[in-house]
């Protein structure tokens, strides 16, 4: 296995700047398990599916962590990706290395951090002084959603991403990125679903920066994985569970519903409620024991999230299935179109890091 394999060339305006609207009119791509790619709309999901099958939608909620700031004169900008508690939170930030410990940048009025500590990797700690509800505050009046770096946007972010960039599912706070399979849906796109007899229901799984970065190490075997915090209640394992007793399949919508599902599973598939870190990393020969479907957006070269879909669709036919999407003028990316993956089966040996 060699990160080679995973590469791709997108011209740059298939990359989406903003999301089809209406939000379930967007392209889908259908890759089954043996058979032609078929061509197809969001809006179609009801005819693609069966009655029992159940959707697992992923409810975190992202919050305006990217901060313009200055020290002194010069500007800084940092995007905020993990809560430490007690005003704690670690940070990336682009002028990083003008910083020092004790450092104080401004972001607003009344809104200041002080650097409490940097890292050898890059990022840093800024500790705020302020209470948790008045933070909430200052973040949403300050604070621009953290887009990925292949949208581009004015330093000051474009408004309309607050309403774009989160899914109809958003409730916990704590992501730094969109689960942005779940932006395609709408309510309307749900009646449907109900009345075809799919049903849905939701986990927690906070989407940390790792989603962004590239795959360096020339055998992705030796990538570790960044760690991501998620909940799977009981209520959500327990309808997985009578799905899976009726004969439903089990649809994760995004990778991110998908990695938690799997690291809730146990060896003979039964999911069971989770809390707690996941850092599993699905590669080519992982046994899925979870999930039947993947319904996911078109994603980066040399990422491991192309890497998981190649492991769900096999490398070949995720490929072709590339091509054939770049050729007829899909959109890429977090606000693009989507593929439709159901499960071929692979070697019951698992390979993954957990």
């Amino acid at each position: 296995m060699h990160l080679d394999d995973f590469d791709f060339d997108l011209p740059r305006d298939r990359i989406a700047p903003h999301p089809c609207e209406p939000r379930d009119a967007a392209r889908l791509l259908l890759i089954p398990a043996s058979g032609e790619l078929e061509d197809r709309r969001i809006a179609d999901l009801p005819a693609l599916l069966r009655p029992g099958d159940l959707l697992v939608f992923n409810d975190t909620k992202v919050i305006p962590a990217r901060l313009v700031g200055r020290r002194g004169e010069a500007a800084v900008e940092v995007t905020l990706y993990r809560n430490l508690g007690r005003g704690l939170w670690r940070a990336f930030a682009k002028g990083a290395r003008r910083l020092r410990a004790g450092d104080t940048v401004v972001f607003g009025d009344g809104f200041t951090a002080m650097v409490a500590e940097k890292h050898p990797e890059g990022d840093l700690n800024l500790r705020f002084d302020l209470p948790t509800e008045a933070f909430r505050e200052a973040l949403a009046r300050y604070g621009n959603m953290p887009l990925p770096p292949y949208i581009k946007r004015p330093r000051r972010g474009d408004a309309r991403d607050r309403r774009d960039y989160q899914t109809i599912f958003a409730r916990a706070e704590g992501a730094v990125a969109a689960p942005t399979a779940g932006l395609h849906f709408t309510q309307t796109l749900l009646d449907a679903l109900a009345r075809r007899g799919v049903r849905w229901t939701t986990l927690t799984l906070h989407v940390g920066p790792a989603t962004f970065l590239p795959v360096k190490a020339a055998d992705p075997r030796d990538h570790r994985m960044h760690a991501e915090w998620g909940i799977l209640p009981a209520e959500a394992a327990e309808q997985i569970a009578a799905a899976r007793r009726k004969g439903g399949r089990i649809l994760a919508v995004g990778t991110t519903s998908l990695r938690l599902l799997e690291s809730a599973a146990s060896e003979t598939g039964e999911v069971r409620s989770f809390a707690g870190e996941t850092r599993l990393f699905i590669l080519p020969g992982y046994r899925f024991r979870a999930i039947d479907m993947l319904l996911t957006n078109f994603h980066l070269p040399r990422s491991t999230l192309l890497m998981l879909v190649a492991a769900l669709a096999g490398v070949d036919r995720i490929k072709s299935a590339y091509a054939h999407a770049i050729a007829s003028g899909y959109r890429f990316y977090s606000y693009g179109d989507a593929c439709l993956i159901e499960r071929q089966e692979t070697s019951p040996r698992p390979l993954a890091q957990v």
